[in-house]
């Protein structure tokens, strides 16, 4: 699956990307654009402000929270696809807001359950499986994993999964 922005058109993609790039100026890091895809990248701490500028122009709620575990690069890359339910014009578009943080360690992102609400379920879900710890957020805790599991990280590309010895013939 392709992530970003999914507009009909490439006319009305480089119309999103003109309107995302002015809305946050200097913020944004870098524009993906692929057969109608967009991903806008910004840095960890320029999350909430870009979050905030594009729930102004009529991106109103999350449709999920993803990773890519980008091994070579020791880095996650964090992606918040965002769309608009009030906005008859965004009503079709599915934006990415990305940042790319380094994977050892105590991984941090601030949260956008304060911007998006809709954020909290699956900022939930990227930290019990990926442990991405999202700074702010006010349930941060597994969903579906025991708590000793879930700080496997078991979704990273080197987790090892341990063969139990059981075995049908």
């Amino acid at each position: 699956m392709v992530e970003g922005v999914r507009v009909p058109g490439p006319e009305a993609a480089g119309r999103v990307v003109e309107r995302v790039r002015a809305a946050l100026g200097d913020l944004v890091r870098g524009v993906e654009e692929h057969k109608g895809f967009v991903t806008v990248y910004v840095d960890p701490g320029s999350l909430v402000r870009a979050a905030s500028l594009l729930k102004g122009m009529g991106f109103d709620h999350v449709k999920s929270v993803t990773v890519v575990d980008l091994v070579k690069e020791n880095a996650l890359r964090v992606g918040y696809h965002v769309s608009s339910y009030s906005n008859p014009e965004l009503a079709r578009v599915v934006l990415e807001l990305a940042t790319i943080v380094p994977r050892e360690g105590d991984v941090r992102v601030p949260s956008l359950v304060g911007v998006w609400p809709s954020a909290e379920f699956q900022e939930r879900e990227v930290y019990e499986f990926f442990g991405v710890v999202f700074e702010g957020h006010p349930d941060l805790r597994p969903l579906y994993l025991t708590p000793d599991l879930a700080e496997k990280k078991p979704l990273r590309k080197d987790f090892k999964v341990e063969e139990e010895g059981i075995y049908l013939d």
